[in-house]
């Protein structure tokens, strides 16, 4: 089972990133979960969302306490929450920022004895560009497809056309498809190295 945790602010659309994770999940043919927590229910406020993909039926509903993956929407939550709790060996964080992790201030991640795979996209600014919206969650779940196979990008792309018609859709369809090539650019950088 594949276990994803989505860390944002509200008002930034984790918990659709999460939904539409799921449904794409879905459209490839797997068994999909999604869900959200909340704090205190305002716009700013920290929310987490998970999501569960299986190639069989998922029974557990439980928050996930040890993801294999963690999708960070808001860099400015990476030194206030601790995102990483629970985070399993060899696991994947994927960060909205321009920044690359070492700049972000996250060495101490590869200091771990099995770490991270941790890897940044630009998810704002592809959604501004494509999107006209600084709403990344479409650019992160493009970006998370070159990571996992069992969310494949036309998985991704099919949510976003079916959840959003017309320029809303194909927009948000652009921005995932720049930040897939994104990172999988960045994974055969990190591959070569």
């Amino acid at each position: 089972m594949l276990e994803v945790r989505i860390h944002g602010r509200g008002g930034q659309g984790a918990v659709t990133t999460a939904e539409l994770l799921s449904v794409a999940a879905f459209d490839a043919g797997h068994h999909s979960q999604a869900f959200p927590t909340f704090g205190s229910e305002r716009s700013g406020a920290p929310v987490t969302a998970f999501c569960r993909i299986d190639v069989r039926a998922i029974r557990t509903r439980e928050p996930i306490a040890e993801p294999d993956a963690v999708i960070v929407q808001d860099p400015t939550l990476l030194h206030q929450v601790d995102l990483f709790a629970g985070l399993r060996p060899h696991g994947v964080v994927l960060i909205n920022s321009s920044r690359t992790p070492a700049e972000l201030g996250l060495d101490d991640l590869a200091l771990r004895p099995e770490p991270p795979l941790v890897l940044t996209v630009p998810a704002t600014e592809l959604a501004r560009e494509h999107l006209g919206r600084p709403l990344p969650g479409a650019a992160l779940l493009g970006g998370f497809a070159a990571l996992e196979p069992l969310v494949p990008i036309a998985g991704v792309e099919l949510a976003f056309r079916e959840r959003f018609e017309g320029a809303v859709g194909e927009g948000n369809v652009a921005a995932a498809r720049a930040a897939y090539e994104h990172v999988a650019a960045e994974v055969g950088a990190v591959a070569d190295a």
